[in-house]
C-alpha cells in the first residue's frame, strides 16, 4: 500500500460501493485473491472512476508477488445500453498514427478483422481499455504462446498460424490495409475519434437493435409461465382499450394547454395535424427484460408530409417506455433535402420529424452527422440541436480525457461554444435533412409551405450505391405486379 491511501476490505464491501452512486473521487480498493497461476495469494485493486461524457467503469488491477503473474481489466458498472454499437476502422496502409487510437472494449464485444478472417470473441480478451495496437499486439502474443509445444504435437496447424501470425503482424505494422470492427450488443464500446467534432473519415458508427438471441447473452430472460400471465392479461386490457377515442385524449391536452397558457393559438396548433378513429392496442415483447408486454399504434396525417403510424410500449415488469415513429404507405422513388433558415426563436420551435436514415448537416459548424446517428425522433430544432450536443458529448468519449492534448480539448471546447450560441441566435445558421427515403420533415409556420421563404424542399435521384445500403436492389416484385394485373384482367367486364 502506498501512503496509506489503499483500503483492505471485503467482497461485499467492494459490491456496495461499485454499487453507490459515485461521480469522482471513489477510493481505490484493495482485495486479496488467489493467483490463478501458482495458486499463492496475491492482490487485487479495484477503482471506480468515470470516463468523462462515456461511461462509468470498473478498472482492476491483479499482481502476484509469488510468481510476478500480473493482468488488468475493465468492466461496465453502469447500464447496458439501449442499443447496441458497431465501429468500423479504416486502417490504410502506411497510417502508423491510427493504431494510436484509444479502445474502450467492454465484456461483451467483439473485435473481428474480416481481410483475414480473424475474430477475437468476448470470452478471449475481456474488457479492457487500450489501442489498436495494443490490441492486435495481445492477440499475436496469446496466438504465438504455445507455438513451441504445438509444433511437436500437430505440425500442420503450428505452420497455419505461423503463416497467420505474419499476415497479423503485418496489419499490426500498417504494411498491408485492414478494417478492424468492434461490435458490442450491450452498446458500451469505444473507438476514439481524434477529429471530433468534425466526421472521421476512417471511421464508421452504426447502432442497431439487439437480437433474441444477444439479449440472452447479455442476461436477460424471460419465464415462460409469466409470460403466458402477462398475455392473457394483456388481452383483457386490450379488449378494453382497443378503442379509445384519439380525439378525447387530444381535447383534454388542448383544454390543459389552453387554460395554462391562455392563447387561442395553441389550440390551432394543436388541431394542425388530423386525429385518427382509435388507438389500437396489442401485445408485444418488451426489449429490455423480454417480457410481454403492451403496445399502442395509431395511424395519422401530417399535412404537406405523409401517412404515418406512431407506435409506443410501455412495461410494467421493469419500466421500460419507448415511442417510435414509422413512415407509411410505399417508399418514395426519390430522396428529400430539407434545407430551414434560421433566423429568428419561432424557428426554434418548429415541429421537426427526423427518420433513422436521415442525415444532419450545419454548414456553419462544418458539422455533419451520417444517418443512423441519432436514430429517429420527433422533436423541435432547439430538441434536435441539444440531441446532437448530447450524442456527440457520448460517443466522443475521451474528450476531455487525461491523455488528450490541450490543443484537442480547446478544440471541442470552442465547437461545443458555437453549438450552444446556436440556440440564442447571435448569428442565422441552415440545418440541413438530407433523407435518402424522404421520411423526415420540418414543419412551415405558414398555413401554404410555399409561402414559407425560409423552408425549401429538394428532390434528388438515389444513387445504386444508397438503393443497395437500404436493400432496395434485391427486391423483386415482378411477382406480385403480375398478380395485381391478372387480378385487374380478370375483374374487367
Amino acid at each position: 500500500m502506498e501512503d496509506g491511501k489503499d483500503q483492505d476490505i471485503d467482497v461485499g464491501s467492494l459490491v456496495e460501493a461499485v454499487s453507490a452512486d459515485h461521480s469522482f473521487g471513489a477510493p481505490l480498493y484493495v482485495v486479496e485473491s488467489m493467483c490463478m497461476r501458482c495458486g499463492e495469494n496475491g492482490t487485487s485493486r479495484f477503482l471506480l472512476t468515470l470516463i468523462p461524457h462515456f461511461r462509468k467503469v470498473l478498472i482492476s488491477a491483479f499482481e502476484c508477488p509469488h510468481c510476478g503473474e500480473r493482468n488488468n481489466e475493465v468492466q461496465f458498472a453502469g447500464e447496458i445500453q439501449p442499443k447496441g454499437c458497431c465501429y468500423h476502422l479504416e486502417v490504410l496502409a502506411g497510417d502508423v498514427k491510427i493504431f494510436d487510437r484509444q479502445v474502450v472494449k467492454s465484456e461483451s464485444a467483439t473485435i473481428k478483422i474480416p481481410e483475414l478472417d480473424f475474430e477475437i470473441p468476448p470470452e478471449a480478451q475481456r474488457g479492457s481499455l487500450s489501442t489498436v495496437e495494443g490490441i492486435l499486439a495481445r492477440a499475436a502474443d496469446e496466438l504465438s504462446a504455445l507455438q513451441e509445444e504445438r509444433k511437436k504435437v500437430d505440425p500442420k496447424t503450428a505452420e497455419a498460424i505461423d503463416q497467420f501470425l505474419s499476415k497479423l503482424r503485418a496489419c499490426a505494422k500498417a504494411e498491408t490495409p485492414f478494417t478492424f470492427v468492434l461490435d458490442d450488443p450491450a452498446g458500451n464500446s469505444f473507438v476514439e475519434n481524434p477529429h471530433a467534432p468534425s466526421p472521421d473519415p476512417s471511421l464508421t458508427i452504426k447502432f442497431y437493435k439487439r437480437t433474441l438471441e444477444q439479449q440472452a447473452t447479455l442476461g436477460y430472460s424471460s419465464d415462460p409461465s409469466q409470460a403466458g400471465q402477462s398475455e392473457g392479461s394483456l388481452t383483457a386490457r386490450s379488449a378494453e382499450t382497443a378503442s379509445i377515442p384519439h380525439g378525447t385524449i387530444g381535447a383534454t391536452a388542448g383544454h390543459r394547454a389552453i387554460a395554462q397558457s391562455n392563447s387561442t393559438d395553441i389550440s390551432d396548433n394543436l388541431f394542425r395535424y388530423s386525429a385518427p378513429e382509435e388507438v389500437m392496442t396489442f401485445p408485444s415483447t418488451c426489449g429490455a427484460c423480454m417480457k410481454q408486454c403492451e403496445t399502442r399504434m395509431f395511424v395519422t396525417k401530417i399535412p404537406y408530409f405523409q401517412e404515418v403510424i406512431v407506435m409506443a410500449s410501455t412495461c410494467e415488469d421493469c419500466g421500460y417506455r419507448n415511442s417510435e415513429l414509422k413512415p407509411g404507405g410505399a417508399i418514395p422513388e426519390k430522396g428529400k433535402k430539407i434545407t430551414l433558415s434560421v433566423k429568428d426563436i419561432t424557428d426554434l420551435s418548429r415541429d421537426v420529424i427526423k427518420s433513422d436514415t436521415a442525415g444532419v448537416i450545419i454548414p456553419e459548424l462544418d458539422l455533419e452527422l451520417a444517418g443512423g446517428t441519432l436514430g429517429g425522433m420527433v422533436t423541435t430544432v432547439e430538441g434536435l440541436v441539444t440531441q446532437i450536443r448530447e450524442s456527440l458529448a457520448r460517443v466522443h468519449g475521451f474528450t476531455f480525457g487525461d491523455s488528450l492534448d490541450e490543443s484537442k480539448k480547446n478544440k471541442w471546447r470552442e465547437f461545443g461554444s458555437r453549438l450552444t450560441k446556436l440556440l440564442s441566435l447571435e448569428e442565422p445558421w441552415t440545418l440541413i435533412l438530407d433523407d435518402e427515403l424522404a421520411n423526415s420533415f420540418i414543419s412551415p409556420v405558414t398555413d401554404d409551405i410555399k409561402d414559407d421563404h425560409q423552408l425549401t424542399y429538394e428532390e434528388f435521384e438515389r444513387s445504386w450505391e444508397q438503393n443497395e445500403e437500404l436493400g432496395l436492389n434485391d427486391i423483386d416484385t415482378s411477382s406480385a405486379d403480375a398478380a395485381y394485373g391478372s387480378t385487374e384482367t380478370t375483374k374487367l367486364p
